[in-house]
This record gives C-alpha cells, structure tokens and sequence, in this order.
C-alpha cells in the first residue's frame, strides 16, 4: 500500500515550561511514558508506514535532536520549517513531498507528536479505516474523538449526513467551546478536532489550490524551494481555517482509543500512571496526604504533605509551583518573567 506518515513536531511547548525549551521542547520530552513523546508517536506510527515513508516537520534548529532520537528516519524526511507559517502550509508541503516521491494517489496520515494514545492497537485501525476511505471517496478524512468529558480545551466537530456505515460528513468545525457548550456539544454526539488527517496527496493539494490562496500561489512559485516556499507564506494559516473549513470534502470517522492532547503540566493527571492519591508524579518524590498533583524532578528531591492540585516542577535549581486550574495560562506568567528567570 502506497501510504505515508507525516508527522508534525514543530513547536516549543512553553505550557511546560520551565523543562520545555526551544533546544529541547516538549515533543522530545518524555511526558506520557518513560519515552521521548515523538518516540511514542514513531513507535504507534511505524507498524502502518514504514521509516522509509514516514516524514518528520520540525524547526530547523531540532533536526539534529531528532536524528539522534529517530535514527532509523532517513536524514532527508526530517523537513525543516525555516520559520513558522501555520499548518496549512506545513502540510501543504507534505503533500507536496509525498506527491513528488510516491505519487499523487499516496495516502497521507497527518499526526501530531505530542499526543499520548492509550490503545494503539485502536489508533492503527482508526488510521486504517481512515486511509481506505480516503482512497475509495477521494475524501479528505479526518478521525472525530469520541469525547471523554466536556472539555473546553479541544476544538470539535458536528457529524452531518452519513456516508455509509460510521462514516460521516463534516457538518461544520467548532473552536473552542465554553464548558458549558461543550457539555452541550458532548451531549448532541459532537466529536473532538483531534488533527489526526488522512487522505490522498493529490486530493489535498487540489483543495489547497481551490480554496487556500495564503499558501497555493507559493507553492506554485516555489515547487522546489522550500525555503523560498515558507519564506513567501506571510499570513500563516491553520489547516483547520485555511483549508477543512472550506473545503466540502471533508468526512469524520469516528475514533475511541484514548486519545488526549498533551498540552499542559495538569493534562499528564489524565494520560500517566497515577498513585493510590490520584497524583502524577515523576522523579524523586515523597507524598503523603496529597491529592492530584503533578509532580516532575529530573534531578532533586520533591515531598509532598497535606496539597492538593498543585503543579510541582523542578529542573536545575529552579521550581515552579501552580495550581493545576492554573497551569494552563502558564503562557502569562512565562511572558511576564524576567529573562534572567526564563532563560535559566
């Protein structure tokens, strides 16, 4: 089967700051499991596609990390983004790629590397699913989350009319709900925006050119310049806006294999091993009497007594304390710190 793996690890994850850095972000991090979080996407991944196909977008400054942690990704499928110009255009340009090396019928699965998948056996399947009816409708997939809870975080999407069996079109794409929309949303059979993409290369750009004139007019100028490509994209775009949202070839499938976006310090309560306390705690640590904390030392000891809630981070000689509510604004207080604090 022609079908290849791109994976998107751009990024430096400043929610988990003070441990994620641009150097070594949070996608090289090992969070959801004792391993690297891109390893863990590799890992689910390379049972369908093998390294050979398998693409890595990343920033320019990462690739050598990811060289080292992926050794068997051939130094040419790590694609770096010479800056950051939106998701449209990252994957417009893996299309690209996979276009030019394995045609434009190559079925292209688009995931993210900080993800953590509970069942990875049912993420395969999901993409199989996924992969054959992109082929047979020449449809642009994308597989809907079953939620697990009303959350406020995700992005979701409304099923529309049956295509045949589970597979849906997409009615329309929904940002970010309040709680109280979500519950609603929950409730009415919505399905979470994970980002996990599949469908024909050749179809994807075709949409692109139809519907996204922020990115195809660069392409066009630029097919076999990347750095030419990425530096003429001025307005970046998300996929979601510049290219799902307009296109009406879009399909969802649904997907039940404990899926969550690892995007802040509180979200690893929800994806790591818990203690008898429901506390998620890597490293040295101690606790007694505390309840639903995280915790993650790399190097010092960390003991807990009579807390609840918080976010405990220690990394050389500097620690972060917040409550887990708070640590999903953990962008203001990164802003608002001194760079001798920050940069440390």
């Amino acid at each position: 089967m022609n079908r290849w793996a791109v994976v998107l690890a751009g990024g430096v994850g400043s929610r988990f700051w003070p441990v994620s850095t641009p150097e070594r972000p949070k996608q090289l991090l090992p969070l959801a499991t004792d391993a690297a979080l891109l390893s863990d996407a590799l890992h689910r991944s390379l049972a369908l596609v093998p390294p050979e196909r398998t693409l890595i977008l990343t920033n320019s400054t990462l690739i050598d990390a990811i060289a080292a942690l992926a050794p068997d990704i051939p130094r040419e499928n790590l694609i770096a983004e010479p800056r950051p110009a939106g998701t449209a255009a990252a994957l417009t340009w893996a299309a690209h790629e996979v276009a030019r090396r394995g045609g434009r019928d190559a079925v292209m699965l688009s995931v993210h590397a900080d993800w953590a998948v509970k069942d990875a056996e049912g993420f395969r399947a999901a993409l199989s699913r996924a992969a054959d009816a992109a082929e047979k409708h020449g449809a642009l997939i994308t597989v809907g989350v079953v939620p697990s809870r009303p959350d406020p975080g995700f992005g979701y999407i409304q099923p529309g009319d049956v295509v045949e069996g589970d597979l849906r079109r997409v009615a329309r794409f929904v940002e970010k709900p309040d709680r109280a929309r979500a519950e609603v949303m929950m409730r009415d059979g919505f399905f979470w925006n994970s980002g996990i993409f599949v469908w024909r290369a050749g179809d994807f750009l075709d949409e692109v050119a139809a519907h996204t004139p922020e990115v195809a007019p660069h392409l066009a100028a630029h097919a076999d310049d990347l750095q030419g490509f990425f530096g003429a994209v001025q307005n970046a775009i998300s996929v979601d806006v510049g290219v799902l949202e307009r296109s009406s070839r879009m399909m969802v499938l649904p997907g039940d294999f404990g899926w969550d976006d690892i995007g802040t310090w509180a979200a690893l309560r929800r994806v790591r091993t818990l203690d008898a306390d429901g506390n998620a705690l890597s490293g040295l640590v101690h606790s007694l009497a505390s309840t639903g904390n995280v915790v993650h030392t790399e190097h010092s000891a960390v003991v807990l007594y009579g807390v609840s809630n918080l976010v405990v981070v220690v990394k050389d000689g500097l620690v972060l304390v917040t409550t887990t509510e708070k640590a999903d604004d953990l962008k203001t207080l990164v802003q608002s710190l001194p760079a001798s604090i920050r940069d440390r």
